[in-house]
């Protein structure tokens, strides 16, 4: 996942698939925070496996630009934090890529910050990062979904909102709130033959995972039944499944991906 402005736009032409991909259209697909260790290997599991994708970046530009010419994805430039950019974002998207078949909410940020050390400014840029950008992004773009009564949301969440971790309050708090907004979107977009899953990463090899302190990092391996960190190609695994039509039956689900905690 990334640290999260409209309008800017990347574009290649989508490369040839690998020979061992079939040739079938599996849709399109739209992907938030994609120039972070996570975004990167979403967008390319989506490349990889047949999807026309879209992805959005905040400030990595540069990263944005490397993963364009590797996959042929189209990126976006907004802050999604910003109501108006956000629906500048989406406007473009729809005239220039078409109304995604799957939309992966996937931005996001953390801070390490005690909480005796908060100030409700650090508590607000946490809910703002990991849950008015799903908020905003699944409002601009779901009505499209609506629209074709057909589509399927995955939300990233943690296993920081789930189980009892050392992790900072905020991030905690904005993650478990993620598994809330999924199973409520998933109740009220059912009638639309919309699916609506989050998938909760434990420990990877790369992106947030970095800030985790070593003794925190040896404390979950030690119960892990892995007995390693994950790897972020292992969640964009999970994450494209969920988004296909293979998972048609699977919906309001809450997917773990810890290695065994």
């Amino acid at each position: 996942m990334e640290d999260l402005q409209a309008g800017s736009l990347i574009c290649n032409k989508q490369p040839r698939l690998a020979a061992w991909v079939k040739e079938e259209k599996m849709g399109k697909v739209f992907i938030t925070g994609g120039s972070g260790a996570l975004g990167q290997a979403l967008v390319k599991k989506f490349v990889d496996s047949g999807w026309e994708t879209a992805f959005s970046y905040c400030r990595n530009q540069e990263a944005a630009k490397r993963i364009t010419e590797q996959t042929g994805a189209m990126a976006y430039q907004a802050d999604l934090q910003d109501h108006g950019a956000v629906m500048a974002m989406a406007e473009e998207l729809e005239k220039d890529f078409g109304v995604p078949d799957a939309l992966i909410n996937n931005a996001g940020r953390s801070s390490v910050m005690p909480f005796a050390l908060l100030e409700p400014q650090d508590w607000d840029e946490a809910m703002n990062a990991n849950l008015k950008t799903m908020f905003l992004a699944s409002h601009a773009l779901v009505s499209g979904m609506v629209r074709r009564r057909s589509g399927s949301v995955v939300n990233l969440s943690s296993i920081a909102g789930e189980r009892l971790l050392g992790v900072p309050v905020t991030y905690a708090t904005s993650k478990s709130g993620v598994l809330g907004f999924t199973l409520s979107l998933a109740r009220e977009l059912a009638r639309y033959n919309i699916r609506v899953n989050a998938v909760a990463p434990g420990l990877l090899d790369a992106g947030i995972s970095s800030l985790v302190p070593p003794e925190e990092r040896k404390e979950y391996l030690r119960y892990c039944l892995a007995g390693r960190p994950g790897r972020c190609q292992e969640v964009a695994e999970v994450v494209e499944f969920l988004a296909s039509d293979r998972a048609s039956f699977v919906n309001a689900q809450i997917i773990d991906v810890n290695g065994g905690i």
